[in-house]
């Protein structure tokens, strides 16, 4: 599975930030922006459902490091496959409507089903712990500063278009592993 894990890495897309199911702020306290279901459809068939981290960025502001939920979370009983991204970065307020840029660089775990409420707490916690160790490597860190997140987006195509292993994305040249 790692194989076709690293295959699918990594992993540049962007969209719209939509309403989710509500449960990341109020149930979790871990606040989460979710992608629209165009931008999950476009997901590599071959990259499996799990936690991944990487780095984000809200608009044209600040980049920074992310944990992302991809799949049915089966805690929920999802219905919808979906991507739930927690930057991770205390924000002043909601930014549904607004354009979120990933890059997912590593994989943390597959999904899991959990007991209680506070064990899928304490999971997430660890997976941020986890993101935050990995991506202060130095062949993590200089994604921070990739060129797909500083080409301005002037075109509403680029938006909610997913770009696989950066070699599509013309931002993103040479910045594969």
């Amino acid at each position: 599975m790692l194989e076709k894990i690293l295959a699918c890495l990594p992993y540049y897309c962007r969209g719209t930030v939509v309403k989710g199911f509500g449960r990341g702020s109020k149930e979790l306290g871990i606040p989460t922006a979710n992608f629209p279901e165009v931008v999950v459809e476009n997901l590599p068939r071959d990259l499996p459902t799990g936690i991944y981290y990487g780095w984000a960025q809200v608009d044209k502001e600040e980049v920074h490091k992310m944990v992302m939920s991809v799949g049915w979370n089966p805690y929920y009983h999802n219905e919808k496959k979906s991507m739930e991204t927690h930057v991770i970065h205390h924000f002043p307020s909601d930014f549904y409507g607004q354009q979120l840029s990933v890059v997912m660089l590593g994989y943390i775990r597959g999904e899991e089903n959990f007991s209680s409420l506070d064990a899928l707490i304490e999971a997430i916690n660890n997976d941020i712990s986890i993101a935050k160790l990995e991506l202060e490597k130095e062949s993590m860190l200089r994604y921070k500063s990739d060129r797909y997140f500083t080409k301005v987006t002037d075109s509403i195509q680029e938006i909610d278009k997913p770009w696989s292993n950066g070699t599509d994305h013309p931002a993103s040249q040479g910045s594969n592993l």
